[in-house]
């Protein structure tokens, strides 16, 4: 294939190799050509493995990517400045998603450039006595993990990428053949992850390295994934069209099974790794490589050659393994203005200004979250602190860090705000919206606006909106990605720089919902494991707060007996979905979710949102179509032009529908 020449993708990226003896961290050193000689050296084995680590930043993190793994769920829509690839992704009648808009193309080339580097290594370092099976291992995980969002993602793909099946290929071609679905999970995922658990350490090689503990899980939830499919409850198409029967003559029933055991057995056997004490600690910068992460696609704020990354710049929006998924969620808050003058006149000062700091960043305006997020998946934002511990909600004066002198500036009825106070608070509840009045010329004659269509309530210095008064312009932003520096000083630091926070693929906690899910389907569980008792584990840490964002101070609080008591006696798999959009709302997990379970019409078909204009705040009902076929994205345009296929080869190569 085109695509998948030796001469790697990766050439202009960082390639890395591993010092002998380092246990701290993955070296980088540029490399642009791996050869089956090169793997059969010390030095080129480390070298490919430490490249698999490299290549989750291309996928992790890739705004275009992240947004079709978001927008078009039930948490995210597009935004008042969405483009085409957005706009498309929703499938709400103002794009059409294909082959050329769709941005799944970003998982396509990387993944399969690095299956063919994990190949590499497997097939060669054998030859090189001094590298463990452990090491090796880690390869296989690469390879399975990269084949199984290939999977998930598009139906079939390509075991052969040339030279055989799993095969290291040192010859570009412009053929390919995809191979279905049961093929790629029981010839590559199931064999690759089962070697990696027996294989890998319990405790990483390197900080950031992957173990047993994180090969189970994705052993588990591929089990789980594959019961799911060959169950196929909404009889949903796959493509290549194979039956939906295991080789191994095994039942759904039976995947569902070995899910839960492996997932549970990760629980019981930890290694280092465990739940965070609280939601807040596990999502609070400069504390991202704790001991609940799996798996991440690195980045530092320590050095721009292992961030990948330019620190201090701009350098651009996607590709070339920046983290620059944030911005994509955030709304222009800097248009927010305060007035000058303690009757409300004067000057309108920018009150809220651009900051590289957790609760703000760099503003793109790409993806709104539907209301339903607020008045449905987070409805318990008092005893649960994961609302709080997820989106910014009080948008804060800073403007002294922008050169602004004023040591008070003039808000909601002429009140007084000093820095740090509140300028703009999205309300928790729809209790207080009949009382809001909107600031106008008729109604608040002379007065400067807050540019931005917020409220005003009786006694309040801030401006406020209610739940359903969010819309496609203005909406509360994703606090757990946020920006994390150090180097901000007393001002505003750099909010255009893209991201140097680790993102985050994979956490311990996954586990316990994973069996949940197994048990949810049926599978026999152990005494203590229920899925109510394994679901309860998360509500019950869920319960405990350490700090409030909404208050920016310490809150000490321990809710998790009311949030145990409050989960319902009989779990199902709504229940386990709407869990799950807690714990990882807003972090790329969501369309997997959905399409896994079959549940993405039922749970995405509709949604409210309010238009894209300053001052929307009565919601709109949105429909999407989703067809069947959307269960599969679009094999990329790149791919279906580079082969050597005559058109109608071409689309039968192509996924139907598009």
């Amino acid at each position: 294939m085109k695509h998948i020449p030796i001469k790697s993708l990766f050439a202009a990226a960082l390639f890395m190799a591993i010092a002998p003896g380092c246990n701290k961290i993955l070296e980088e050193e540029p490399r642009s050509i791996y050869t089956p000689d090169f793997f059969k050296t010390e030095k080129g084995v480390l070298g490919g493995i430490t490249s698999q680590y490299a290549h989750l930043r291309f996928i992790y993190g890739q705004p275009y990517y992240y947004n079709s793994l978001e927008t078009g769920t039930d948490e995210y829509t597009w935004a008042q400045s969405a483009d085409g690839n957005f706009k498309d992704a929703d499938l709400s009648g103002v794009g059409n998603l294909n082959a050329a808009s769709s941005r799944s193309d970003a998982l396509w080339g990387t993944a399969f450039s690095n299956i063919n580097t994990a190949s590499g290594i497997i097939e060669n370092a054998e030859a090189v006595k001094t590298i463990p099976a452990s090491l090796i291992a880690e390869a296989r995980f690469f390879r399975a993990f990269d084949y199984f969002l290939l999977v998930q993602t598009f139906g079939g793909v390509p075991l052969d990428l040339g030279s055989g099946e799993l095969k290291f290929n040192t010859s570009p071609s412009r053929k390919s053949v995809r191979n279905t679905v049961p093929e790629v999970y029981t010839k590559a995922i199931f064999p690759d992850l089962i070697t990696a658990v027996n294989d890998l350490p319990a405790t990483p090689r390197v900080t950031g390295g992957v173990t047993k503990t994180a090969a189970r899980l994705y052993l588990a939830k591929a089990y789980l994934t594959y019961g799911w499919w060959l169950q196929n409850p909404n009889n949903i198409p796959t493509y290549p069209a194979a039956q939906r029967v295991d080789p191994a003559g095994q039942t759904a029933a039976w995947y569902f099974q070995k899910a839960y055991d492996i997932a549970t057995q990760a629980i019981d056997e930890p290694g280092p790794f465990g739940l965070e004490n609280t939601f807040y600690d596990l999502h609070v910068g400069g504390n991202d490589r704790n001991k609940e992460m799996l798996l991440y696609a690195d980045h530092t704020q320590e050095s721009e050659f292992y961030n990948g990354a330019c620190i201090a710049c701009f350098d651009g929006e996607a590709g070339n393994g920046r983290n620059s998924a944030k911005w994509m969620v955030n709304w222009n808050y800097t248009v927010i203005r305060s007035a000058s003058n303690p009757d409300g006149t004067g000057s309108a000062v920018s009150s809220v200004q651009r900051e590289a700091s957790q609760a703000l960043g760099r503003p793109y305006t790409r993806m709104a979250p539907v209301i339903g997020v607020f008045t449905n998946t987070f409805a318990d934002k008092t005893l649960d602190s994961r609302y709080d511990g997820t989106f910014t909600t009080v948008y804060r004066g800073n403007w002294p860090k922008g050169g602004t002198t004023n040591a008070v500036l003039y808000n909601a009825n002429d009140l007084p705000i000093r820095p740090g106070e509140p300028v703009l608070t999205f309300l928790e509840d729809e209790s207080q919206t009949a009382n809001i009045v909107y600031p106008s010329g008729a109604n608040f004659p002379g007065k400067v606006s807050n540019n931005v269509g917020a409220g005003v309530l009786p006694g309040r210095a801030d401006f406020v909106i209610n739940p359903r008064g969010i819309s496609r312009m203005v909406y509360p932003g994703l606090w757990k990605i946020g920006v994390y520096r150090t180097d901000n000083g007393t001002g505003l630091g750099q909010p255009n720089a893209t991201s140097t926070r680790p993102f985050k693929i994979a956490k311990f906690s996954e586990l316990y919902l994973i069996a949940a899910e197994a048990a949810v389907k049926g599978a026999t569980t152990v005494s203590g494991k229920s899925a109510r008792d394994l679901i309860n584990v998360i509500r019950a840490r869920a319960g405990k707060w350490k700090f409030s964002n909404k208050a920016n101070a310490a809150f000490v609080a321990d809710n998790s007996a009311a949030m145990v008591a409050a989960t319902p006696a009989n779990i199902d798999i709504n229940y386990i979905l709407a869990e799950r959009s807690r714990e990882y709302f807003g972090e790329g997990h969501r369309w997997f979710d959905l399409v896994r379970t079959q549940k993405w019409n039922e749970l995405a078909g509709t949604y409210e949102i309010g238009d894209p204009t300053y001052g929307a705040h009565t919601p709109k009902v949105f429909t999407r179509t989703i067809q069947p076929f959307h269960y599969l994205r679009p094999i990329p345009q790149g791919q279906i032009d580079g082969m050597d296929y005559s058109p109608e080869e071409k689309a039968a190569y192509q996924n139907p529908g598009y």
